[in-house]
């Protein structure tokens, strides 16, 4: 199998590079997508549009894509554009649209009725206190042991400031404003999973049963922080290789 991967915020397809390796030795085969402002393309422009198109432009036929945390949204987007190249997507740890909503609206509503006040059950408040942002309104995560917390407090030290070190900025561009629809995503119903990381420190259980609920699928769970490309892995691998053979117990749930 051919896995494409699409990395969440601040990160870049680097963070990918263990557990392709991992599953280049069960037989497998994986390539990391670098998004608009990210890695290699940081100086281009984020939009929905142009992220959208640098997944599609990597995918080809029968591929299993897979998003981590904000990347859930942009995978959603290229299996919206492209759903016949898909045979399985995987949601680590990752959000999922709303239909007619726009992303802080999906990443902070329980259920389609929910009136939005703003309340969010991660502590949203001291995670931003470890974020800077510069005069383009570019968002960093600018301190190091904030990054360790939220994102790899289950890695050593210097496997966390090795990752630290390469995290890029965040540019929302029209991604916090424009409503998204992904009407041929729903359609398609694509088989799909939804991982949640036990030891997460980033997205609230809530929100992880909330995807899950609305993916109509079991949840499955690895050990580890919101990171587990860099803490295991292998295990990581062996277990996106076992998404790949569930089957969806219940419908999607679009609104």
């Amino acid at each position: 199998m051919r896995f494409v991967f699409v990395h969440g915020g601040f990160h870049a397809a680097w963070c990918w590079d263990q557990t392709i390796t991992e599953l280049e030795a069960l037989g497998h085969e994986g390539v990391a997508v670098d998004l608009p402002g990210h890695g290699a393309r940081i100086d281009e422009e984020s939009t929905l549009a142009n992220r959208r198109d640098a997944i599609v432009s990597e995918m080809t036929s029968g591929d299993v894509l897979v998003g981590h945390s904000g990347g859930g949204f942009d995978a959603t987007l290229a299996a919206d554009a492209a759903p016949d190249l898909i045979s399985h997507i995987v949601y680590l740890a990752a959000a999922l649209p709303r239909e007619g909503r726009t992303y802080p609206e999906a990443m902070a509503m329980r259920d389609s009725s929910d009136i939005l006040t703003g309340e969010f059950d991660a502590d949203v408040g001291e995670m931003l206190g470890y974020l800077t942002f510069d005069d383009d309104g570019a968002m960093w995560f600018a301190d190091f042991d904030g990054a360790w917390k939220y994102f790899y407090h289950d890695c050593d030290e210097a496997t966390a400031r090795w990752a630290f070190d390469r995290l890029g900025p965040e540019r929302f561009g029209d991604t916090t404003v424009t409503p998204v629809s992904v009407q041929a995503f729903w359609a398609a119903d694509l088989p799909r999973s939804f991982i949640r990381c036990l030891q997460d420190q980033s997205m609230p259980q809530w929100l992880a049963d909330t995807v899950t609920r609305r993916l109509g699928v079991e949840q499955l769970t690895i050990d580890t922080s919101h990171s587990p490309f860099l803490s295991r892995p292998k295990e990581l691998a062996e277990l996106l290789v076992h998404a790949t053979t569930t089957k969806p117990t219940g419908p999607l749930v679009p609104h």
